[in-house]
């Protein structure tokens, strides 16, 4: 019996059936919060997207049209102080952040958005202030003496369902302007914040004065903006969980009086060595950390995409050694597939295609481990059957067709690197001293290849390269 397509819903803590809102059950409207662009993004932000890249591929991969839409926050308390002290414009200060994270999105073979929406484009600062006009005059906002506008928490009676807060037990402390506060200030949050000294020259015109929107408000209008008033996916780490999720919900909701969100996906934290990422702690690691040390982009995807997404995921380096031999077995089994296929005319089905246990142990809450573990089982037994030599090339040839459909989802394809002429006529040499039998000259060519960032690998099929690290 096959198991339905079913996924976590942080908001009843249950895992639930898969049904998207279109009426003819294809498009899945996605929305995923992007990066504030005040720094380069880290590689705990990176395990959010990743997931949410795995989540897409795996929709698509059964069948449904994916419209994902990703924001980018240029503005809010964190941009307008880094621009403030650089003594640059917010636009001048996010750019190169927002230009280095489409990198680092290539370089993670993370498929891009359908839209990447900015806080600041006027035509979503026009829709925040529509919004907030809608909601002061039902009620669930008032403007402030200070002339900033605040939603009014007590008139959504569903505030805190997405946390599972006991807001009879936790009364509010206030109103809170600022964008960065924890949970104990359940107090009402900030819909417009009335410009003041500390924003320099970030302000719009707006009915209650010059100011700038809160952070919630921006992307309750960008969702509603480019998928509409209901979506199906809403994701993000745990820490978006309160404030900003919940507030999205009951802003949105008290907007347009129909439930906003149908299922909430939230991964868990990722910590280093143990630990919790920070600067302080000398573990903290933007993908371009991690790059210049020598690892690839694919090598650091794979340690990202290998945990399930709901349970904390421990980066090391010693995982990222593993996911390198973990890819040159990949590497491997593709090329003896390939070359066993060389003599086919068309794929004949194996029964593991059919069986298709990796697609199926992600269609149970984007199981990773347990379809990890399927591929790796097959590259298992299919190695020992090449070796016995009881696979034929046509089986070969369906086996690759399938490796090519999983990996529409994992995205691991050997990169494609240009090897240097010198080392590859280092490489030449050392083939040809190996041939002589001089082996003293070979050991001091190998040498000299890891010196320059080498490793060689002697094979059947003669000497392959890859990249060391430091």
């Amino acid at each position: 019996m096959t198991m339905p397509l079913q996924f976590h819903n942080t908001l009843t803590r249950s895992v639930e059936p898969f049904a998207p809102l279109d009426p003819g059950g294809k498009t899945v409207k996605i929305y995923t919060c992007g990066p504030t662009v005040y720094n380069h993004a880290h590689i705990g932000n990176f395990r959010a997207y990743i997931f949410e890249d795995l989540l897409q591929r795996h929709l698509e991969y059964r069948g449904f049209h994916v419209e994902r839409v990703m924001n980018l926050t240029d503005v809010d308390d964190k941009t307008i102080r880094g621009a403030l002290e650089k003594g640059v414009p917010l636009a001048e200060f996010t750019q190169p952040f927002k230009d280095s994270f489409f990198e680092d999105l290539r370089a993670l073979r993370i498929k891009p958005a359908d839209s990447f929406p900015c806080a600041t484009d006027p035509v979503h600062i026009a829709r925040m202030i529509d919004m907030i006009g809608k909601l002061i005059a039902a009620g669930h906002a008032y403007e402030a003496e200070d002339k900033s506008v605040y939603f009014r928490i007590a008139s959504f009676p569903s505030y805190g369902q997405l946390a599972h807060l006991n807001l009879d037990e936790l009364r509010p402390s206030g109103r809170v302007s600022s964008d960065e506060y924890e949970k104990e200030n359940i107090g009402d949050f900030a819909l417009w914040k009335a410009h003041d000294e500390h924003d320099g020259h970030v302000a719009w015109d707006s009915p209650w004065g010059r100011g700038r929107p809160g952070w919630h408000i921006e992307c309750s209008a960008m969702a509603t903006a480019l998928l509409g008033d209901r979506i199906d996916i809403h994701c993000g780490g745990v820490d978006n969980i309160f404030p900003h999720h919940e507030a999205e919900i009951a802003q949105t909701e008290c907007c347009t009086g129909l439930k906003f969100v149908n299922l909430w996906m939230h991964c868990a934290h990722l910590m280093v060595d143990g630990r919790k990422m920070a600067k302080s702690a000398g573990n903290f690691h933007t993908l371009r950390d991690l790059l210049a040390k020598g690892w690839s982009g694919r090598e650091v995807r794979y340690v990202l995409i290998a945990a399930h997404y709901r349970l904390p995921l421990n980066f090391t380096f010693e995982g990222l050694a593993g996911a390198r031999s973990a890819l040159q077995r990949l590497d491997e089994w593709g090329r003896r597939l390939s070359d066993l296929a060389s003599t086919s005319a068309s794929g004949t089905p194996h029964p593991a295609i059919e069986e298709d246990a990796f697609g199926r142990a992600l269609d149970d809450d984007l199981n990773i481990s347990a379809a990890l573990g399927a591929l790796f089982d097959l590259v298992r037994d299919t190695n020992r059957a090449m070796d016995a030599g009881e696979l034929s090339p046509d089986q070969a040839r369906g086996l690759l067709d399938y490796w090519g459909r999983i990996n529409t989802i994992l995205a691991l394809e050997p990169e494609s690197e240009t090897i240097p002429g010198d080392i590859t006529a280092l490489v030449g040499e050392r083939t040809a001293a190996r041939a002589a039998r001089d082996w003293g000259r070979s050991d001091m060519l190998r040498d000299e290849l890891l010196a320059r960032g080498w490793i060689v690998k002697d094979t059947k099929d003669g000497a392959k390269l890859t990249r060391s690290v430091d």
